[in-house]
This record gives C-alpha cells, structure tokens and sequence, in this order.
C-alpha cells in the first residue's frame, strides 16, 4: 500500500536500488551501521590477540584448530558472496527469479556455513574440553567466532523474510534497496571472515 513501484524493462533505471531517496538513505544508513561494527569487531580482535596466549594449562590454539573444516567454511561464504554478486546483478537486469534464485543459493551457502561452525564449537566443546569458561583464551576465542556467527544467522533471518515477503511483489523501487543492502551486508561478514580466517585460525595455527 502506497509502494507501487513495479517496474519494467523499459522504464526501470540502472540502478534501482538507489533510484530514490529512500534508497539512497538505506544505502547511507547501512555504511554508518556498518562502520559501527567495524569498530565493535576490531576491539574483539583486539581482545583476543591480547588473551589468545592466556590458556591457563588448557589447549593452545596451535594443539586445537584444524584447518581442513575452517578451509571449507571460508571457501563456502567466499563462494555465498559471489553468489550475492550475480543475485546483484540480475536485479539490475530486473530479472527477479534468477535473483532471487541466486539469493537462495546464498542462503544455502551460509546455512551450511553455519552448521559446520555449530559442528566445529560442538567438537571443541565435546571433544577438546575447550569451552567459554576453559580460560581468557576461550572467552575471547568463543566472543569473537561466535559474534561474527550470530551476524551470519541474523543475514540469513534478514534474507529469508525478503525473499518470502517479496517472492509473489516481483522487484520495484520499494524492495530493490533492501535487497541491495542485505547484500552489502552479507559482503561485509564476510570480510570479516577472512580476516578471522587469517588472525585466528591461520596465526594460531603458526604461532
């Protein structure tokens, strides 16, 4: 009601998402938003090269991760987020059901993601007797994974209700913004991945 912005190939401009001024804002908003997790995520990395040595007797990182399953993990939200990228550009195209094929692909990606991170928790826990309360390291190790979990959770949350709410609407001006912001989003989680990837699992592993 009040959202009639269907659009059609001759009329739909280059870019939809930003084709009004409530999409530029949504694009701006998200930026700001997303510099505030940029600083919340530093201090968590912060925290945990500060604490990733204090293991009170307990496994070092170097005896624990293996990076056969993390390998895995990072190749599957490389690969989600190339998938956001052609759900992207099929928008653009105002081909909705490849993008909205594309997105469901993403989803896939990151749901699998997300069961190899709750199988590889459930191991340390289960297997290694690592847990949250195991030392500084645990703590810091579980805030940070975990936090960026939570934020893949809540994309996949965010990406199944548009997808629902929109799969009979077709793409207008109205809903074109908000997928193109998920879609940023989901970029954005997974930088930081890799950068988990890297500090964590990578260094530990060397250290």
């Amino acid at each position: 009601m009040g959202h009639d912005h269907s659009l059609n190939p001759e009329t739909m401009p280059h870019n939809p998402e930003k084709a009004t001024l409530e999409g530029k804002n949504k694009f701006l908003g998200l930026w700001f938003f997303l510099g505030g997790e940029t600083v919340l995520f530093a201090s968590l990395f912060g925290t945990y090269l500060a604490l990733k040595n204090s293991t009170a007797g307990g496994p070092t990182s170097e005896e624990l991760f293996g990076l056969e399953l993390v390998f895995l993990m990072t190749m599957l939200l490389l690969t989600s987020s190339l998938t956001s990228v052609y759900a992207m550009y099929h928008m653009k195209n105002n081909n909705f059901k490849k993008m909205q094929l594309w997105l469901g692909i993403t989803g896939l990606l990151g749901l699998v993601f997300l069961g190899c991170e709750i199988y590889e928790f459930y191991h340390y826990i289960h297997g290694e007797h690592f847990t949250f309360r195991s030392s500084a390291f645990g703590s810091a190790f579980y805030t940070l994974v975990g936090f960026h979990g939570g934020h893949v959770l809540f994309g996949l949350l965010w990406l199944s209700a548009l997808m629902i709410r929109n799969a009979k609407r077709g793409l207008n001006l109205y809903n074109a913004p908000k997928f193109n912001t998920f879609s940023l989003y989901w970029h954005f989680i997974d930088v930081v991945w890799v950068f988990i990837f890297t500090v964590v699992y990578l260094m530990g592993k060397v250290a």
